[in-house]
């Protein structure tokens, strides 16, 4: 049992209007504008047309439900690892542990990240590594699947990096230079809420409240409502909006990362999931710079009278850190299976 507290004071209102950028668009002017004013008022936007095609996605998403439709004792066979690799168990995340009475997220996950064979240098790096795959007897095609997925989604946030680029008044490649997303941190999470209802007076959410940690995220779901943002997080009481579901696109927000490069003039948002007693599917993908990307004020977002307000950091320690305080010891499940 997690400490008992009282969660903050908070009111919900209607559904947040966001604004959706078209990545086919020939007018890339209009894209950065549309993609600027959501970055300054809420931190997410919607993105369409972005050359994954809705049967693949569909493909994504049974492939997810089969997985999660296992026998928990399958799932356990492939426990996420040190290096968040693999299957992560209802309650193993605590995001707000202010207003989490009741230990973690009601939610189960499985994570995918840039594979690396374990005899290569590149695996030492903590985000690095050969990945952990249900059998191939009895999920066949799953991995393959999820391969494809990973590629295909890493040119999106690439597209999506190139507006946020202009949107700073940078060239358009400057994310794409191989300390950042040349070598990027990519992880695909899947993610299932087992339909438990959420009541935040109680301390009972889907997944916390929580910002994210790297540069962006793009999140698929279901057409099951759940997501919920609050644009002023010192806001006493806290405004949640609830952020609709839009078949064919992702849902973006920016993260802590990109919040430290843009001197706070972008949001990285405070944002949760509440449960309403459906099951709900979706999947998120992380995109970050490289291990040794050192997150530093930008040129752009600072001046003589706004100094940067946020430390250099690399990529590697912040992600580390963050990490180690939202996920359980594995050492838990250790003494469980004893």
């Amino acid at each position: 049992m997690g400490k008992q507290s009282t969660p903050s004071p908070e009111a919900t209102t209607k559904f947040s209007a966001l604004n959706c950028i078209n990545l086919s668009n020939p007018d890339i002017n209009q894209s950065v504008k549309l993609l600027k004013q959501a970055c300054l008022d809420s931190g997410f936007f919607y993105v369409v047309n972005h050359g994954i095609s809705q049967e693949f996605m569909d493909e994504v998403f049974e492939q997810s439900k089969r997985f999660f439709t296992l026998p928990l004792k399958e799932k356990m066979k492939i426990l996420r690892n040190e290096k968040h690799r693999g299957y992560t168990p209802v309650l193993d995340e605590l995001l707000d542990p202010e207003n989490q009475v009741h230990v973690g997220d009601y939610k189960e996950g499985y994570y995918i990240g840039v594979e690396v064979a374990e005899d290569d240098p590149e695996s030492q790096k903590p985000f690095y590594g050969p990945n952990k795959w249900p059998a191939p007897d009895i999920l066949p095609g799953w991995r393959e699947t999820m391969e494809k997925f990973h590629r295909e989604a890493l040119e999106v946030g690439k597209a999506v990096a190139k507006v946020i680029a202009l949107a700073l008044d940078l060239d358009a490649n400057f994310f794409h230079q191989p300390e950042m997303l040349g070598e990027a941190i990519a992880t695909l999470r899947l993610l299932h809420y087992e339909g438990q209802i959420s009541d935040p007076s109680k301390g009972l959410y889907g997944a916390g409240a929580h910002t994210d940690f790297g540069l962006i995220t793009l999140l698929a779901t279901d057409d099951v409502s759940g997501l919920q943002i609050c644009k002023d997080r010192d806001a006493k009481p806290q405004i949640w909006e609830d952020v609709a579901p839009l078949k064919g696109a992702f849902i973006v927000n920016l993260g802590d990362m990109l919040e430290r490069w843009s001197n706070g003039v972008f949001k990285s948002t405070l944002h949760r999931v509440l449960g309403n007693g459906q099951e709900r599917y979706s999947i998120a993908y992380f995109l970050e710079p490289s291990h040794d990307c050192l997150v530093e004020c930008l040129p752009t977002c600072k001046s003589d009278s706004n100094p940067p307000k946020f430390p250099p950091i690399l990529c590697r320690d912040y992600l580390s850190q963050r990490y180690n305080d939202t996920h359980a010891d594995l050492n838990v499940y250790k003494k469980q299976q004893a």
